[in-house]
């Protein structure tokens, strides 16, 4: 067993990890990232880049479908789900090679193999071969991930019982299913699968989909669902789940009763920190989650973390990549002694990739009230029917403002086919405390989305344009 030393030692290459990897190396450090499988992480091979990428196959397939709504005679046929699968396999292989040379060109040595915390700056790696080295660093990033949740008593076997990583896998196309969550990997995974042909019902517990949402938007979704007809059941709790002679019978606690081809489970995703030293070493952990102050550091010295594994200041985390991206970015930095600030997760761009997307910056309305009573604050609703472009593109919506009575605008929320690339300027707005005011002078292009954006503020200033009394 070899020991090896570098400045840096990061233990996970998913969003989080290589981030700080390749911002540590353009910084000079020399850098050592560990890895079980392969760079990219969860995001790239598991979750954000193939399921996206199902997403658009099914909107090709309802614009087939569709396609006599604007003047096009097409044919729709059929999803052949080999064919889904080898464009979906193409873009995730080709962004892990890019992702992997670019790696490389940094001078970035990725060790594979399962990494373990041994000693406070210390990780040895086990790799397939069971050899065993050690790397000992001058700091430490812990970027370990997390996985797909279940509930207590609740297998997933893989065939019946699936993950989303499972979904991802289905070599057809279900002819119904369950899906348990209506938070964002559930609701993705029902759209995708309707446009597939498949009849979905969504059990959530919460009052509503999209629960972390301003209520709005998850109004609006629901809306849509029903227009798309996905069933859905809110403040429905599961009990149990059995196999049928053709799926599995899904027995809520009301007693009613559902019967599928399969049932997904996408009740949320844990932390990976089982039984990789951390404790041993004094890190603090919560619930499974290392916790972290504002900096990202973990209380031992010159050990860091980032990404889903953690909750920052035992406060409510986004398991997003971008925020993973954002806080490898920040330890790189921090550990070089460049001068930082902590990260405004309310700031954060959060994006549900359904039809039709959901977006969201900033607060929601009711934790806006909260915060600053309900006196102290306004909001107004753009509707998209007045907007050109969502018109041509055929989507309903609407962008919803939260904002401080005479004060900047404390939320955006959008309801939309590909308002996800809206988001980008609201969050501008939030994390510039912009005032209606100022967004409202400034010019939209038209015929565009964004030009929604620009009549929101415009509506907030009050001075509406295209709305009527």
């Amino acid at each position: 067993m070899a020991d090896k030393q570098a400045d840096l030692v990061i233990l996970g290459g998913g969003s989080g990890g290589y981030a700080a990897a390749l911002r540590s190396a353009e910084l000079g450090k020399s850098v050592v990232l560990i890895e079980k499988d392969r760079v990219g992480g969860t995001c790239l091979h598991r979750g954000c880049i193939p399921t996206k990428a199902l997403l658009h196959a099914g909107e090709i397939a309802d614009a087939a479908r569709e396609s006599a709504t604007f003047g096009v005679n097409a044919t729709f046929e059929s999803v052949d789900m080999a064919g889904v699968h080898k464009y979906k396999d193409g873009v995730v292989g080709k962004n892990w090679k890019g992702l992997t040379g670019l790696i490389k060109s940094r001078g970035i040595d990725i060790v594979e193999g399962e990494g373990r915390l041994v000693a406070p700056k210390t990780v040895q790696v086990t790799g397939a071969d069971g050899s065993s080295d050690t790397y000992t660093g001058e700091n430490v990033v812990l970027a370990t991930g997390s996985y797909s949740r279940t509930l207590p008593g609740l297998e997933i076997d893989g065939n019946r019982v699936i993950a989303s990583e499972h979904a991802l896998q289905l070599d057809h196309v279900p002819e119904s299913a369950i899906v348990l969550g209506g938070g964002v990997i559930g609701c993705e995974f029902a759209s995708a699968w309707t446009s597939f042909g498949t009849k979905v019902t969504i059990v959530e517990a919460l009052p509503h989909l999209v629960p972390l949402e301003d209520e709005a938007n998850s109004k609006q979704l629901e809306r849509a669902f029903r227009r798309r007809k996905i069933d859905f059941k809110v403040g429905a709790r599961f009990q149990g789940v059995e196999y049928t002679d053709s799926g599995v019978r899904v027995t809520l606690e009301s007693g009613d009763t559902l019967e599928a081809e399969l049932l997904l489970v996408a009740v949320g995703r844990g932390p990976v920190s089982a039984d990789l030293g951390y404790e041993d070493q004094g890190v603090r952990i919560d619930r499974g989650f290392v916790v972290t102050d504002e900096y990202l550091r973990t209380g031992v010295d010159g050990v860091y973390a980032v990404g889903d594994l953690i909750t920052v200041n035992s406060q409510p985390h986004l398991q997003l990549a971008h925020v993973g991206f954002a806080e490898g970015i920040l330890v790189a930095e921090e550990i070089a002694g460049l001068p930082i600030a902590p990260i405004d997760y309310r700031g954060v761009p959060r994006i549900t990739y359904t039809q039709p997307e959901v977006a969201s910056v900033g607060y929601s309305e009711a934790d806006a009230v909260e915060e600053f009573g309900a006196d102290a604050i306004k909001t107004v609703t753009y509707d998209l029917s007045g907007n050109g472009r969502s018109a041509i593109l055929n989507t309903k919506g609407a962008v919803k403002l939260v904002a401080q009575q005479d004060g900047p605008v404390l939320g955006v929320h959008i309801v939309g086919d590909r308002v996800g690339e809206l988001i980008a300027e609201a969050q501008l707005i939030y994390n510039w405390e912009a005032l209606p005011s100022e967004v409202a002078q400034l010019i939209h292009p038209h015929p565009t989305q964004s030009e929604a954006i620009g009549e929101a503020h415009l509506l907030l200033a009050g001075k509406p344009l295209h709305v009527h009394d």
